[in-house]
């Protein structure tokens, strides 16, 4: 058995509540809305779920078993906190990013102005270059919560792939 394979992929999800008086952050990116997403930390959606698709690929669980919605730490944390620390713990297990493909669900506002932004923030974060990643937005055409604009949910799937360590 290998225990570090030279590819591995992980996959995360993430739903936040979208109500009035929140702010919106998504992919690190402030966007003016008239909601926003209700959370302990400052509910990233798209930072959330790349943390959660980091840590599967790497089988360290989720989000919530290192940083616990009911830790007073992490209250309005700026999210991009969790996902240096997921980014991190992939290269402690000699593992590198091999690309980033994500979906965020949300019916308003469109996303299109702010998804070279959103790339190039999670590429700086995870130490990758903007052509491995990739944001879509995609809507809920007007079908359940998402689709009535009462929250915002995100999809994200990584690879990683074992870095090769340099000879004596």
């Amino acid at each position: 058995m290998n225990p570090n394979p030279p590819m591995r992929i992980g996959c995360g999800y993430d739903l936040h509540r979208l109500e009035p008086g929140h702010p919106l952050i998504i992919a690190g990116v402030k966007i003016e809305h008239d909601r926003g997403c209700v959370a302990h930390s400052d509910g990233d959606v798209v930072y959330h779920a790349v943390t959660d698709a980091l840590l599967g690929a790497i089988g360290q669980g989720d989000i919530g078993a290192i940083f616990p919605d009911d830790d007073p730490k992490w209250k309005d944390a700026d999210s991009s906190v969790f996902l240096r620390e997921a980014a991190l713990r992939v290269h402690g297990t000699m593992h590198g990013v091999g690309n980033l493909d994500v979906t965020v669900v949300l019916e308003r506002p469109k996303l299109r102005p702010y998804i070279d932004q959103m790339r190039q923030k999670l590429a700086d974060i995870l130490g990758v270059d903007v052509s491995a990643v990739s944001v879509k937005a995609k809507t809920n055409e007007g079908v359940d919560a998402v689709g009535r604009g009462e929250a915002i949910a995100c999809h994200a799937v990584v690879t990683t792939y074992a870095e090769v360590s340099p000879g004596p």
